[in-house]
């Protein structure tokens, strides 16, 4: 009876590698170019699969990672997207191009997804998701050109993702405002734009670039569009004021601002505050307050659309409306710590 065939060593590599089990145990690798001899890989894994992605890089680049990637930011969809889900997909795509920009789409199987996933992000798993949700557009973009007939990234499923379960307490996120409006002129502008997300439980990208006309003071109504909607949808929202809210608008409309503009939230010289301004400060403010002892945790600017949500269902009894599905709204922002219910009469 002949010697049992080992299959495991030979998982995961890229196609025309092989995978030649020796007698003292270890493994040689092998790649076999169209047309030409077999080319000795040595006996180390990880450095065969990088010399054949160093091979392909010279073939020819159509139907590679790295072209479809060029298609796609050429293309309507990318215009359609948001500057900021562009420029988180421009940094998602330096390691993916890293690893597969040089790989035919053709070449690309589930297994080599899930290795990705498993193995060259296995120090970041989350980014690891969105770098593969990125290659899954780009993957169906070879499946409209006809390369594919199939997206792999749908076949495998993405790495586990521990949503966030932790908000700030009121008194908490009150003395990082008033320690934030005490700081500054760019902190003042930040501590504002905090407590409008804790007060209406809107997404920054809903209103960074809000304007004056939009606070309607008379009616006590804040106009903004809701931002994320499904198939290219636009829904406009309604805020309606608070005592609390109301206060905060008069501060908005009171703040100093350039005779031409009408921008709420403005940075130092009276311009529109931009993501990046925003980013930058956010990160030194929380790294200050930290150091301060004015907070004993850090917390994400996202995370107050969480206090919103938690406060609502605290005072009013029922969740807010962000989502078109409540479970959602639910599984995401609800950070309720104590449930409560009623006993029987």
């Amino acid at each position: 009876m002949g010697r049992r065939r080992e299959r495991a060593s030979g998982f995961g590599l890229l196609p025309r590698m092989e995978a030649r089990p020796r007698k003292d145990g270890k493994v040689t690798y092998r790649y076999h170019p169209v047309g030409g001899k077999p080319v000795n890989l040595g006996t180390d894994r990880d450095e065969a699969i990088r010399q054949v992605l160093g091979v392909t890089a010279e073939l020819n680049s159509a139907g590679t990672v790295r072209e479809l990637w060029g298609l796609y930011r050429k293309s309507a969809k990318w215009t359609d997207l948001k500057p900021r889900t562009q420029s988180d997909y421009e940094k998602y795509s330096i390691n993916l191009l890293g690893v597969m920009g040089d790989v035919a789409a053709a070449a690309i199987r589930p297994s080599d997804i899930a290795r990705y996933l498993r193995v060259e992000r296995a120090d970041a798993p989350v980014r690891g998701n969105r770098e593969v949700a990125l290659l899954s557009n780009l993957m169906n973009i070879a499946i409209e050109r006809g390369d594919i007939d199939a997206n792999p990234c749908k076949q495998v499923k993405k790495n586990s993702e521990r949503p966030r379960t932790e908000a700030p307490e009121p008194h908490e996120l009150s003395a990082f405002l008033d320690w934030l409006f005490r700081s500054g002129p760019h902190n003042r502008t930040l501590a504002l734009m905090a407590e409008f997300a804790a007060l209406a439980g809107s997404r920054r990208a809903e209103f960074l670039e809000l304007q004056i006309p939009q606070i309607d003071m008379q009616a006590k109504v804040i106009r903004l569009m809701r931002a994320k909607q499904h198939l290219g949808a636009t829904k406009a929202e309604t805020i309606q004021m608070g005592p609390a809210m109301e206060n905060l608008a008069i501060r908005l409309i009171g703040m100093p601002r350039p005779d031409s503009s009408l921008h709420v939230f403005n940075n130092t010289k009276g311009n529109p505050m931009t993501e990046a301004n925003f980013l930058t400060g956010w990160q030194r403010a929380m790294v200050s307050a930290l150091k301060e002892g004015v907070i004993t945790r850090r917390f994400t600017f996202h995370d107050l659309r969480a206090y919103y949500t938690t406060q609502h269902k605290e005072k009013y009894g029922s969740l807010p409306e962000l989502h078109a599905n409540t479970a959602t709204t639910a599984r995401v922002y609800d950070r309720t710590r104590v449930s409560k219910r009623a006993s029987l009469k």
